[in-house]
């Protein structure tokens, strides 16, 4: 169950970071609704996660999850640059997140 949080929690992430990228080029109801209702959904449930899970772990997946999807999503829906160096640092910490899950 602890896991489910996690992931649940870093997609509530990216919905909220989408929402702080429309809400600083376009400031409506909408958007902030969007960026405040998906990070304070992302803060509930790691939180929630915390119960199931040692927070040390719970939090450096969700963190780990959250960059790089943050990272792949500006660069396939807001046209941040590819670049060899970023990719290889994306596949480093998701070995990294990926290392942390089966130890715990």
């Amino acid at each position: 169950m602890g896991w489910l949080f996690v992931f649940i929690a870093a997609i509530n992430e990216l919905i909220g970071v989408w929402g702080l990228n429309l809400f600083s080029k376009n400031r409506t109801v909408k958007n902030g609704s969007i960026y405040i209702g998906g990070l304070a959904a992302s803060f509930a449930f790691i939180y929630a996660s915390f119960e199931y899970l040692p927070t040390s772990v719970a939090y450096a997946v969700w963190t780990g999850i959250g960059t790089a999807g943050t990272v792949i999503m500006n660069m396939i829906f807001f046209g941040e640059r590819k670049s060899l160096p970023r990719i290889a640092s994306l596949f480093a910490i998701v070995i990294g997140v990926t290392g942390l899950k089966f130890l715990s």
